[in-house]
């Protein structure tokens, strides 16, 4: 049985809005490289800012 990865194994940015970090989601998987913002949330307000 293979080994599980690590939680601090996953890649994180900063999202530009709220300044927070956010790790690696498995529905992310496709489009990593696309994602800046943490939440529909920070995403909506980026104008805001």
């Amino acid at each position: 049985m293979p080994r599980q990865r690590l939680k601090s194994d996953f890649p994180s940015k900063i999202c530009p809005v709220c300044g927070l970090s956010f790790q690696w989601r498995k529905k992310w998987a496709d489009c990593w490289d696309e994602v800046k913002y943490c939440s529909d949330r920070c995403r909506r307000r980026k104008s805001q800012v």
